[in-house]
This record gives C-alpha cells, structure tokens and sequence, in this order.
C-alpha cells in the first residue's frame, strides 16, 4: 500500500477522517500528525453576569512546531507529501486568519519562525526530489471567526460586510499591503464597531506575505510540485480581489500559467475544506502511475454552471469546477468523449432527469459522480429522495452536497479520480476489497451527514440548543454547545444526536442506494468489463457521533460499510 504523508487543513472530519478513508478506497494508507498536535477549537472560556455573556476567550490552535517534528521524522517513510501550509505555520484555518497587533517585517523576512516552519517543506524537496510535494494553501477569508478569541456572531457579520465592500485597484504587492483601507474614490474606510480594522488588516498583510512565499520561494524554485489555493469565504468584490489578481498574474508570468491557472503548477480558486479530497485523488493518479488525465464532461440538470456564483464565492460553478478537475489531474472536455460523467444537479424540478441519466451511465458502464447544488449547505430534500429510490446511487464515484459550491465539487472529484484511477490499475483482490469497503463507507457517510445530518438532524439539535441557551444575548446557542448550554443540557443534545444518527443509519442502509444483499459498488473496471460488490453490511457506533467542534454545524461521523464480491 502506497504511504501519503497528510498534513491537513485542521481536524473537522471534511480535511482528516474523510480523507482518511478516501486514502483507503485508493489503496493509500495516510500518515498523519498526532490528533492532538492538529486541533483545533473554538473559545472555551466564558465571563457572564447576571445571565448575559460578556466574553470568551481560549481557542485551541494545532501546534506548528511539533507539525514540522513530524513532517521531518516521517518523510523517510512517504512516497508523497501533501501539506497544508495553514497548519503548518499558523496551527490551521482559524489560526491563519486570527487578528494581529503586527503585520511582521519586510517581505521576504517579514517573520522568521513562520518562514523557518515552511522551509521544511523545501528541506523534504530536497532530500526526496522524486517524491510529490503538494501544497494547500488559502488566502485569507473575508469574515473573522465567530467565538474565536471573543469575537461574536455580530463582529462576524459586520466583517464579512466590511471586507466585501470594493477596495482601490493594487497591482503591486506593496500596494496591496498598504491599500486595504482605501475605497476606489481614494478615501479611507470608517471604523469597524465590533472588530479592530488594524488589526484585521495586519492579519491579511502576514497572511498574505506567507501566500507570496510559498508561490514565489517553494514553488517557483521547485520544491513544490503543485499547488492549490483555496480562496475560503470569498465575493466577486471586496478586499480580497487584489490578492486573488496579484497570485493569478504570478502564476501567468512565472508559472507558465493562462489566465492564471497552470494545471500542472498552481490552481487558485474559490474553495479550502475540500482540497485535501482533491489533491489526494491528484496523488492516487501519480502514485499508482495512471498514465493519462482522466478526461471529465459535465451535464447539467437545471441552470448551466455558467450563470451560477455561489454567495461565498467569486467563481461560476462551471469555472470552479473546470479548476477542480485541474486539481486533481484530470482534464475537462466540452465534447462526447470522455472517461468520467458530472451529473450536476442545479434544479430540484430536474432531478428525475439526472436520475434517469445516471441510470443510463450505470447500465452502460461510465463512471458518474453526482453533485447536488440546490440544497445550499446540505443535501435538497427532493434531489436526495429521488437519489436515493436508485439502485444507480450505490455505485456512484463520487457525490457530495456539503457546504458551499467549491466544497461540494472537491469532494465529490477528489473521490472519483483517486476511485477511477485505482479501480483501472489495481489487481489484487485483498486490496480491492479492502478498498471497495471504504469506498462504500464514505458513499454512505456523504449521504448520512449530508442529508441526514445538515437537513434533517441538525434542525432538531439546533432547536433543543437554542431554546436552551444560558444567556439571554446569545439566541445561537448551538454555534457553541458546550460554552452555551449546561453540562446537563450538553448531555442532552449528544444523546439526541447519537440516537438519531443509529436510527438514520438504519433508514440509509433500508433505501434502495444502499440495500444490503441487493445494491452494488464497482469492485474493479478492467478492459473486459466492469466486476462488483454486493452492500452487505452498514454499521455505526453508537459513540462515534460528536460534536467535534461543539457546535451543530460540525460532527464527526465513521459509519462502516462492508461489501461482498459477486
């Protein structure tokens, strides 16, 4: 089995357990940093009088200097390498984007202990020069994080509005660092009332340093063989628009890049919670030596891709999708011939369509994934039914319907290239089935947390949460559970969600997608045919369910799913 040294963006389920498992279904085995060294949480301290809450403070951030121990301890061990820089030099997302009394120096030695932590990855370049190094990184979102070093529900929407708004045109880097704050009319902006704007600023100046760095002194000097940015919480307007501009014509004029892209160097756009599902489907494809890009054509069913900008996003949904397939090695095709078939669902009115258009793919043996982007942040109601009344739906490659447009589509291609590409090159039946039953388990889980979970579940946590709130100013209990609700109450809401979670993990495995003992997953596609496994068995523990974030939003989620050749 192929060894993926994993570095992740943080430990939520979408970045760790789900890539995990994906690892599995590809015949890669990932070795990750001790759970404790990459977690992260929200504050965990609260000051409250007469039952208002006044503050929060204490995060938890991943530990960077015992990440860089152990990229340097187990690189002997890896065939590859794919490192989240966020992680690296600042603890994770949230670390990355926390507010800062200073900027740092002058680039390129604006500050010496992050450039010092990225430098492992050009100590590990050039120890292994056959071994792929790849790269997430992330320019920094628009909003802060809301109960994060006592930052509110209210300071959250007040950034997010106030970093949306146009800034001046900066083409350089500098006058990118030193126009944050000025309006296209040339005047500055007021002050913010829940959040310090200088020091929001200077978080996106060390940010922004550190993208410079990576694209400009790893990547272009070689050390990283690709790169992928996630533009995370983003707008077609605002204070990212520079950032994104500037690295796009970096890539152009020293990358070799067009239109700021260059599939084989560096990709940029709207997306971070997924790109450790894409860059490993890219790594499967390099690992087990596919020798071609697996070409990909989209269908859609509703509105075209083109006319579609998700709210947190700057890209169309067919951009970020052709990007997408840039990241993970394939190549996106407008014409008839292709290896792989996106059945992207934009309209609920439309899904018997793309159901019946899956089933024809399914009974003439072409791959499919199916992305749902109606429901929003999860699964549509009546896309899912629909989806789930197919026997087709167990065989899928690739589905997602989680979070927001550029999330959806990296999970759901991450899991379809490194699936195909393992299921075209790999022989041996132990590791086929070893990887048929993972890959059946993170079909079922996408369902069971995207559907079962966010639509259905969720409204009920979120409900008993808030109608239990300790105080009276923080109607949004749920955004953290175990701060915001009593101990007791706290018990309440992880019995509910364990309960619900057995009882719908029955339900799941009941419907026709996943029907033990009749529907079926692809075991292996050879040129003489495609051979498959039978659903025989879906499992989850009882106390595998919990709020790994405390908060609603995120949980984590491991049903196990067992197969049987046919």
């Amino acid at each position: 089995m192929k060894k993926v040294l994993y570095v992740p963006l943080d430990d939520r389920p979408a970045n760790l357990d789900d890539v995990i498992v994906q690892g599995r279904s590809a015949g890669i085995q990932l070795i990750v940093p001790d759970r404790e060294d990459i977690a992260n949480r929200l504050d965990s301290k609260a000051v409250a009088e007469g039952g208002q809450l006044v503050s929060t403070s204490s995060p938890t951030y991943g530990k960077t200097r015992n990440i860089r121990r152990f990229i340097r301890e187990h690189a002997a061990q890896a065939d590859g390498f794919i490192i989240s820089t966020d992680m690296l030099a600042y603890g994770g997302l949230i670390g990355s984007r926390r507010l800062r009394s200073s900027a740092g120096g002058a680039y390129p030695d604006y500050d010496p202990e992050t450039t010092k932590l990225l430098d492992v990855v050009r100590e590990v370049k050039r120890a292994y020069p056959h071994k792929p190094v790849y790269v997430l990184d992330t320019i920094m979102r628009l909003a802060t994080t809301v109960f994060v070093e006592g930052l509110t529900q209210a300071a959250y929407d007040e950034a997010r509005a106030f970093a949306q708004q146009p800034r001046a045109v900066a083409t350089t880097f500098e006058g990118i660092l030193e126009g944050y704050d000025t309006k296209p009319d040339g005047t500055s902006f007021g002050e913010p009332t829940l959040f310090d704007k200088e020091q929001y600023y200077n978080a996106r100046r060390h940010k922004f340093k550190t993208n410079r760095y990576i694209i400009e002194r790893l990547v272009r000097e070689g050390y990283v063989d690709f790169l992928a940015v996630g533009v995370d919480d983003s707008y077609t307007q605002g204070v990212q628009a520079n950032e994104i501009a500037y690295l796009e014509a970096f890539v152009n004029e020293h990358l070799g890049g067009t239109g700021g892209q260059n599939p084989d160097k560096a990709i940029i756009l709207p997306d971070a919670d997924a790109l450790g599902y894409s860059l490993l489907g890219r790594m499967a494809k390099e690992l087990h030596r596919y020798s071609s890009r697996p070409k990909y054509g989209v269908k859609y069913f509703g509105p075209d891709g083109s006319t579609i900008v998700n709210p947190y996003e700057y890209m169309s949904v067919h951009d970020n999708i052709r990007h997408h397939v840039d990241i993970v090695g394939g190549e996106f095709v407008d014409t008839a011939a292709y290896d792989i078939e996106i059945v992207a669902v934009t309209s609920a009115s439309e899904i018997g369509a793309a159901v019946s258009r899956m089933e024809e793919n399914s009974a003439g043996r072409i791959p499919t994934l199916v992305i749902d982007f109606v429901g929003g942040g999860a699964a549509d109601a009546t896309v899912t039914e629909a989806l789930l009344d197919s026997v087709s739906t167990g065989q899928l490659l690739g589905y997602s319907a989680w979070n927001t447009a550029g999330n959806k589509i990296g999970m759901a291609l991450g899991m379809a290239q490194a699936r195909f590409v393992y299921l075209g090159t790999e022989k041996r039946p132990p590791a086929l089935q070893e990887a048929v039953n993972a890959h059946g388990s993170l079909l079922f889980k996408r369902f069971l947390k995207d559907y079962y979970y966010k639509k259905i579940t969720i409204a009920e946590i979120r409900t008993y949460s808030r109608a239990h709130t300790l105080y009276s100013n923080v109607p949004y209990a749920d955004q953290n559970i175990r701060l915001f609700n009593s101990p007791e109450d706290y018990k309440v809401l992880v019995e509910m969600l364990r309960e619900r979670m057995q009882a719908n993990t029955e339900a799941l495995a009941a419907r026709k997608a996943f029907e033990l003992g009749v529907s079926q997953n692809v075991w292996r596609i050879k040129p003489s045919g495609w051979s498959y496994a039978t659903y025989a068995c879906a499992t989850l523990d009882y106390d595998n369910p919990a709020f790994i974030w405390e908060r609603a939003f995120e949980i984590t989620l491991g049903p196990e799913v067992t197969l049987k050749e046919c």
